[in-house]
């Protein structure tokens, strides 16, 4: 995804080597747990105590007092009162930017996601939760509720290779109307109520993520929980862009990569799964260099000379495609990719997004290797992503165009000049825009034109 202006760095929310208390155990429940310290860092189901009350973390926390923070939307739950002997012996733990313990490192118990199902063809927008651009800000509780599953722009790392993910909202001097966080929370526990699903989308143009290591891995895990936790979220999005994802040379199998950056990041995907249940949502949006250009060239290929990254997201999609909710491919700010006719195709009409799309439902050889082979994924999996409108990105094409692709895709009719390989795909998921934003900027082209026809086809 694109921003018009590069945010600032997210400030660090925690100290290294602060404390971090344990949580007491139900023996003490009616005495006082450790009491509560500005300088140390709390996380989930952590208990305090301050002024005659115990007090529960419900997520993450530093500096935030209790008996201040505990109303309904607030960091803290108030036990009630509490009296006798101080738990005489808390367990500590060092904490720095994240834990580098196993993958179930972080908040823990995780209350399961509730398990829901989302429309036979969804519309998915992303809106810009963290930074300002042209487009306005758009309050959380003013989305439409035409949009099925809403993106949250964006979650970043503290540095490239931290894995540790920071969800910053908007500052009201750069976001004029933004809403408080009670009001954030309160809206998203609507659209959720209203059967809506609300992610967290890890990335961006800006966002560069590389789980070089091991440690890595679990901050991001502990970190992602953190926030779903936070903010009463259904799920993730990864849209990781520029140099984030890569193939070290000789990683050529598409089902048994080796590369760290991937291995990481599909065990950090399965440890967010296992932990959430079945009520998880995964999406993913990478750009088509990632992802068909795999069909041509994957990683740096045998003989080198290509780009490593091209075709890396395709070992993620195939690892996690048995809990992968929705793959949108970003159908523009793409150059020229190769389809199954072996013919180029490019942005701006219906055969662009048919032949994109096409790859996906029907499979395909990476590289021309037919021993290795990126099989088809379900049809419920796939919807493809177009810009809302002209500033959104480029590759813009009008709602005519977007819809003669999805019934081609859909009913076999109505194509262009490429012939879908898949046939006819009546579960085909439906549309995603970058962005919500943009498409209310522009008089909500994309939601007026694309709701009411994905919700006219069988």
């Amino acid at each position: 995804m694109r921003r018009s202006v590069i945010l600032a760095a997210v400030a660090a929310l925690a100290a290294a080597c602060s404390t971090v208390y344990v949580a007491a155990t139900a023996s003490a429940a009616v005495a006082c747990a450790p009491a509560w310290s500005v300088t140390a860092t709390y996380v989930k189901d952590n208990v305090v105590s301050k002024g005659g009350n115990n007090y529960t973390a419900k997520w993450w926390t530093q500096g935030e007092d209790p008996a201040l923070k505990s109303g309904q939307w607030d960091v803290w739950i108030n036990n009630g009162a509490c009296g006798g002997t101080t738990n005489p012996s808390p367990s500590v733990t060092s904490s720095s930017a994240g834990p580098s313990a196993g993958p179930s490192a972080g908040p823990s118990p995780t209350t399961p996601i509730p398990v829901g199902g989302l429309p036979k063809h969804a519309l998915i927008g992303y809106l810009h939760a963290s930074f300002a651009n042209g487009s306005g800000y758009l309050r959380m509780a003013d989305v439409p509720a035409e949009w099925d599953i809403i993106n949250l722009a964006f979650g970043e790392p503290t540095s490239v290779t931290s894995g540790d993910i920071r969800f910053t909202r908007c500052p009201a001097a750069e976001c004029p109307g933004v809403e408080s966080e009670a009001d954030f929370l309160a809206a998203i526990k609507a659209k959720r109520a209203a059967g809506k699903k609300v992610l967290l989308s890890i990335g961006g143009a800006n966002g560069q993520v590389q789980l070089t290591t091991t440690a890595a891995r679990d901050t991001f895990v502990s970190s992602v929980s953190a926030i779903i936790d936070r903010y009463g979220l259904d799920g993730v999005d990864i849209d990781f862009e520029g140099h984030s994802l890569s193939l070290n040379t000789g990683d050529t199998d598409v089902k048994n990569p080796t590369t760290p950056v991937i291995v990481n990041l599909i065990s950090a995907l399965k440890s967010l799964k296992t932990r959430y249940g079945a009520g998880f949502v995964l999406t993913m949006a990478p750009e088509t260099f990632f992802v068909q250009l795999g069909y041509q060239y994957y990683g740096s290929g045998p003989w080198g000379g290509q780009d490593p990254r091209a075709g890396s997201y395709l070992p993620v999609i195939y690892a996690v495609r048995d809990f992968l909710t929705v793959l949108h491919v970003q159908d523009y700010n793409s150059g020229s990719i190769m389809g199954l006719d072996n013919q180029y195709h490019s942005m701006g009409g219906a055969d662009f997004h048919v032949a994109m799309t096409d790859m996906l439902l029907a499979g395909f050889p990476v590289a021309g290797n037919t021993a290795n082979l990126f099989p088809a994924l379900r049809e419920d999996q796939i919807a493809f992503g177009a810009p809302s409108s002209v500033s959104a990105g480029n590759g813009y094409v009008a709602p005519a165009a977007v819809q003669q692709a999805v019934t081609c895709l859909v009913k076999g009719t109505n194509c262009g000049s490429y012939t879908p390989r898949s046939g006819l795909n009546p579960d085909f998921r439906g549309l995603m825009t970058w962005s919500i934003n943009w498409d209310r900027f522009y008089g909500w082209e994309f939601k007026n034109s694309h709701e009411p026809f994905l919700n006219a086809l069988p």
